[in-house]
């Protein structure tokens, strides 16, 4: 499994470091299409389509994204729509994780198919959108989800139910405790200071995240970061529910070792438009 694991981030950093640094956006936005299209095939399979209607599923949102790129929006500043969708994923995600496992299966399944599409899309649309301003504002936020999980895993074990008598969400995801949310909250306020920091003393010519929010006060800059790494916790959540109402492990087998696309963009699903909605608002 170990074996697996690493052959196959070597071959994923393979493609999408070259597409990162590539003078164009253009290599990493394909690449990153295929992979969302390809995560969309997967919550069509979780959601009990048949081969046929999960491949619909790939293609419908593949169109959908490349429409968006056709019409120039990744050019575009889309305050409303970056507002709107922050909002949806906040309410949502309480609504969801409420709900739990038991609710998943209640929801109809063309809303949840489109729940599901729509998430993807506006994630797509705000990872391109994201390379389109720069490297180190598209880092910002990819690290941040990262760090957010780094912390929380070794949080979690260090100090998992030393500080509280529960878990998280013992019937959705049962390996994760309240520590280890905060771990990875602390670890992300650090990562913002610091990068803020490092964006000032190199003079960076594109501000990251962070140096957006720092800009307007150090307490916008806690806030926004502690509420990105809340909201990367509320999208693996709503993965894990999905998946636990499918009776899968893992969205697919696509990435040997690893799971499925789904698994590793979980929680950047809600943080990439909400990250976009907060540049939005300190621009």
């Amino acid at each position: 499994m170990l074996k697996q694991r690493v052959i196959t981030a070597i071959v994923l950093l393979a493609i999408l470091l070259p597409a990162l640094f590539w003078p164009t956006p253009a290599p990493f936005i394909v690449v990153t299409l295929v992979l969302i299209a390809a995560g969309a095939w997967e919550w069509g399979r979780l959601n009990g389509l048949q081969p046929a209607g999960a491949v619909a599923s790939g293609i419908v949102c593949l169109a959908l994204c490349a429409a968006s790129w056709q019409a120039g929006l990744l050019d575009r500043r889309l305050p409303l729509l970056w507002t709107v969708a922050g909002g949806a994923w906040v309410l949502a995600g309480a609504w969801l994780l409420r709900a739990g496992v038991a609710g998943w299966p209640h929801i109809p399944r063309a809303l949840r198919l489109a729940f599901g599409v729509l998430a993807l899309w506006l994630a797509w649309l705000g990872v391109a959108q994201a390379k389109m301003i720069g490297v180190n504002f598209l880092l910002s936020v990819l690290v941040l989800v990262w760090v957010a999980d780094i912390f929380a895993y070794f949080a979690g074990r260090a100090f998992g139910l030393k500080f509280t008598k529960g878990k998280l969400a013992p019937t959705i995801s049962p390996g994760k405790s309240w520590e280890g949310v905060w771990g990875g909250m602390a670890g992300v306020v650090v990562l913002a200071i610091a990068w803020t920091l490092a964006d000032r003393s190199l003079a960076a010519q594109v501000p990251s995240l962070y140096s957006r929010l720092a800009a307007h006060g150090w307490w916008l800059l806690v806030l926004g970061a502690l509420f990105l790494a809340a909201m990367s916790v509320v999208g693996d959540l709503t993965e894990s529910l999905v998946k636990r109402s499918a009776g899968m492990k893992d969205s697919s087998q696509l990435l040997p070792g690893h799971g499925g696309v789904l698994d590793r963009v979980d929680a950047l699903l809600p943080t990439l438009p909400l990250a976009m909605m907060l540049a939005t608002i300190a621009s």
